[in-house]
């Protein structure tokens, strides 16, 4: 069973969030399109001769949508809303976010026309920017009982279904490294910064030169990255918000902070070890892929969203890829050194003002479907291939970094935090941290930039 995490948000980080938004992987994690219509998709079967979910038989021939704003499942979603509608009678319209478009800005503008979805896929903090106003309380609902390791609370009360589990870390490739080391890796065995300096040295010794790729792109360095120094100030979100609110206060000296100085200490390990070393600047994220499917590198900096690029690259489902920590320190008894970051990236809320009651139970049949029918447990995994967030779920992610992340999150393996920061965070400060990355600032210099950043939240 998942370790116990803080689940709700105090009144502070309420307040706080409210003209704020988070980065998650799936949002800008691509650097190639993830419906490239030329792509022939596999598609894995769904059993459907077993079906013993109590469907309402009032609600048939019911219209609701759904806004998605993960676009790299809206095929999925299609084909979950069309499975549904055949056993349900419900139709569900689901409807894409086009690119460049927030998914907080659309669902406001869609309110502002009188025209709300019934439900709507967001980021974490947009929902709870969101919820008391116009989202659906759904305290009661069963789902609840499946999935309170990711549930979001706004005032104690739950707003949003869980949609997925998503993770970072530093992605290895098991087979180059026992290639190249000549004997079997085990990474259970990789505890600490030091352990990890010293693989990446015995394969630089191998012919491997540079076995990192590190990703150039401002949204994975000021977001993906940066903030594992709020993330890890405890492993938690109020954890994160707390170090944000003692930053931005300057009740902190961000100079002594040593979550800070820890996470620069490896960002200079990726740094030195990094095939873009010569150029950081003019890496490719596509070609990233590539060099460590093909075995040029052997660790990637990334989220368990980047398995479409591997796979493109020439990856396989049954390859052993999978995840070490962002480690911090050499103190192995850190929880940063054993555990990934794993959370409820996107969540879906149920519209309370426009929607009427026969919409609203339909929009509640469909999720406690996806929870609870045998039909929605498989879809969910094999056609979404999402980390279901809920423990009655039996099925496995298919692709190995969803499925090492999935093991990790039942092993108790996981740390479930989320920094809640304004919405330029991560191009103001990942262009600071481009900058470190290209040798062209130091420590100081850096850190004043994240000084001065939330110096101006004020």
């Amino acid at each position: 069973m998942y370790k116990k995490v803080v689940k709700r948000m105090t009144a502070a980080v309420m307040t706080a969030v409210m003209t704020s938004v988070t980065l998650t992987g799936c949002t800008f994690g691509f650097a190639s399109d993830p419906d490239d219509p030329n792509e022939k998709k596999e598609v894995i079967p769904i059993d459907t001769s077993t079906d013993t979910f109590q469907y309402d038989s009032s609600l048939d021939g019911t219209e609701i949508t759904l806004l998605n704003s993960k676009a790299e499942i809206q095929g999925a979603l299609g084909e979950m809303a069309a499975e549904f509608e055949k056993k349900s009678g419900i139709h569900i319209e689901v409807l894409p976010i086009t690119d460049g478009d927030s998914p907080y800005t659309k669902v406001i503008s869609m309110y502002n026309s009188g025209t709300p979805p019934t439900m709507a896929i967001l980021d974490t903090t947009d929902v709870i920017a969101l919820a008391e106003e116009k989202a659906l309380d759904l305290s009661e609902e069963p789902w609840i009982a499946e999935a309170e390791e990711y549930l979001t609370k706004v005032n104690d009360k739950v707003y949003s279904f869980p949609l997925c589990i998503e993770g970072r870390g530093i992605i290895y490739n098991q087979k180059v490294i026992e290639e190249k080391l000549g004997r079997p890796f085990d990474p259970s065995e990789i505890t600490t910064m030091d352990e990890f300096r010293i693989l990446l040295d015995e394969l630089v010794e191998t012919g491997m030169e540079r076995p990192v790729s590190m990703a150039k792109e401002d949204w994975s360095l000021g977001a993906h990255q940066l903030q594992y120094i709020y993330e890890t100030y405890d492993g938690t979100s109020p954890g994160a918000q707390k170090i944000i609110e003692d930053i931005k206060s300057g009740t902190l000296d961000l100079s002594s902070y040593e979550r800070l100085d820890q996470f620069l200490n490896m960002f200079d390990i990726l740094k030195e070890y990094n095939v873009a070393k010569g150029d950081p600047l003019g890496a490719d994220y596509d070609e990233m892929a590539i060099d460590l499917a093909d075995g040029k590198t052997a660790f990637w900096f990334n989220g368990n969203w980047a398995w479409p690029n591997l796979e493109e690259a020439g990856a396989e489902k049954e390859d052993s890829y999978g995840f070490l920590p962002y480690f911090l320190n050499n103190d192995k008894e850190d929880f940063v050194n054993c555990k990934i970051q794993a959370s409820p990236s996107k969540q879906v809320m149920l519209d309370s003002k426009m929607a009427d009651e026969s919409q609203q139970k339909a929009a509640k049949e469909f999720l406690n479907w996806i929870v609870y029918s045998e039909i929605g447990q498989q879809m969910i995994v094999k056609t979404a291939s999402l980390i279901p967030p809920f423990t009655n779920n039996p099925y496995e992610p298919a692709d190995p970094l969803s499925r090492d992340i999935y093991e990790k999150a039942h092993e108790g393996k996981t740390f479930n935090a989320s920094a809640i920061v304004p919405n330029d965070h991560w191009a103001v400060l990942g262009a600071a941290m481009q900058k470190y990355l290209a040798g062209r600032s130091d420590r100081e210099e850096f850190t004043e930039s994240i000084i001065d950043y939330w110096a101006e939240q004020k």
